[in-house]
């Protein structure tokens, strides 16, 4: 699979990526280093809470989605260097047995004004479960080199 440099991004561009299922030993050992909640840690305790069962950490849920993502056809010359996140969010808890697909859409593509080797791209990255229900959704802006310095 080839590489794209920041030329080869267009506005309405779409990226897909694979998937992965989530499990519940994956979920209490992430939330018991990095999220130490009961409905992230114990999935007797997470029955008494507002989720009312055993859900992963929204951190884990966008660590999965980078590793869905930066595996995903988008394929940036330069890795996923990330210069912000503008929005971010989590409409629906992931469950033990979900699984979990990245989809990417070009938003914008901005040439750098001060640095003519590269530029920023606008992408609006949305994680969807089994049903196709939206359980995180995120737009960071990315550095990207380009092929031709001077264009």
């Amino acid at each position: 699979m080839a590489v794209h440099y920041f030329e080869d991004f267009k506005v309405g561009d779409i990226f897909a990526g694979g998937s992965v299922d989530v499990t519940q030993d994956a979920i209490i050992a992430y939330a018991r280093q990095f999220d130490p909640q009961p409905f992230h840690t114990d999935p007797v305790a997470a029955k008494d809470t507002l989720f009312g069962e055993l859900v992963a950490s929204g951190w884990h849920t966008a660590s999965m989605t980078m590793a869905l993502f930066a595996t995903s056809d988008i394929r940036i010359v330069n890795g996923v260097i990330g210069g912000g996140v503008e929005q971010l969010s989590w409409p629906r808890p992931v469950r033990p047995g979900d699984r979990l697909t990245v989809r990417s859409e070009v938003l914008e593509v901005q040439p750098s004004r001060s640095k003519p080797d590269r530029g920023t791209i606008r992408l609006r990255v949305e994680t969807v479960n089994q049903n196709g229900e939206i359980v995180q959704s995120f737009v960071p802006r990315l550095l990207v080199l380009k092929r031709n310095p001077g264009s």
